[in-house]
């Protein structure tokens, strides 16, 4: 990917995506939002992709969006309108991270804040480390807050507590953040990539289509399904999830006394 601000590397099924402006602690501009927007996209349609981690380059993850270059903007440039328009199609990215039908991991250095926050939380695996500064950071820049992020702390810690944690903006430690319920497990500074990319190789090398087909049920549960509804997904993911390759050598295996040959198919 020709990106100055966005590096993509793969790794057999492994993607590992790293936002790069180390100069600006990983902020957000143009050149990454759209390159974000782009790369989300296609890992998600990308059947030789099965798992992807992001991190952010030289030990910060992302501190959000440019605030110099929001302060430099001059008003009246664009419309409400063509603003929201604009920001909308770039917060696909996030979208497409958390629906995307395989595995999402983040690896979190030095602070998330902001949009970069959300873009962490959108992930179904949120590795950060100890000494990270965690923080919505929106209400202390005048704004309300974007790339998801208030949804999906709710739906981790519950509407009342991200409520709290939007409108008061604290800073709290990786190790703070994981206690409550925001990162799935903080590890030693400077440890989060390595341990992301060893779970990643791990869920790469997984049932992934069946992983996918249990991200369905899940995002079913976000939209508030009844469960009725819950039951009606789980019986037809589970059926389809009996006709793959992955299903049939794992129930070989299993009789085989062997580990099963997970391909992704």
């Amino acid at each position: 990917m020709d990106n100055p601000n966005l590096k993509v590397e793969d790794r057999g099924g492994l993607r590992i995506v790293t936002m790069h402006r180390p100069e600006a602690k990983n902020a957000l501009n143009l050149d990454m939002t759209t390159g974000l927007t782009e790369v989300m996209a296609d890992s998600r349609r990308d059947p030789s992709v099965r798992c992807v981690v992001i991190t952010g380059a030289d030990g910060y993850f992302c501190v959000g969006g440019d605030v110099k270059g929001m302060a430099a903007r001059k008003a009246g440039e664009v419309t409400i309108e063509e603003s929201a328009q604009d920001l909308r199609l770039k917060m696909e990215s996030v979208r497409n991270l958390h629906e995307m039908e395989k595995p999402t991991i983040c690896a979190v250095e030095g602070a998330a804040a902001g949009a970069g926050l959300g873009i962490a939380l959108a992930c179904d695996f949120r590795i950060v480390a100890d000494d990270a500064k965690i923080t919505s950071a929106f209400a202390k820049v005048g704004l309300s807050g974007d790339y998801g992020g208030s949804y999906f702390a709710s739906q981790l810690i519950g509407p009342s507590q991200a409520r709290a944690f939007w409108m008061l903006s604290p800073i709290v430690s990786g190790k703070e953040a994981a206690e409550m319920g925001l990162f799935t497990k903080a590890v030693e500074p400077g440890k989060a990539l390595e341990t992301a990319i060893e779970l990643g190789e791990q869920l790469a090398n997984g049932p992934t289509l069946a992983m996918g087909r249990m991200k369905r049920n899940f995002r079913l549960i976000e939209s508030g399904a009844t469960l009725g509804e819950l039951l009606d997904s789980e019986a037809i993911n589970l059926s389809l999830s009996r006709q793959t390759a992955d299903h049939k050598d794992a129930a070989k295996a299993f009789v085989e006394k062997r580990k099963p040959n997970f391909t992704g198919t």
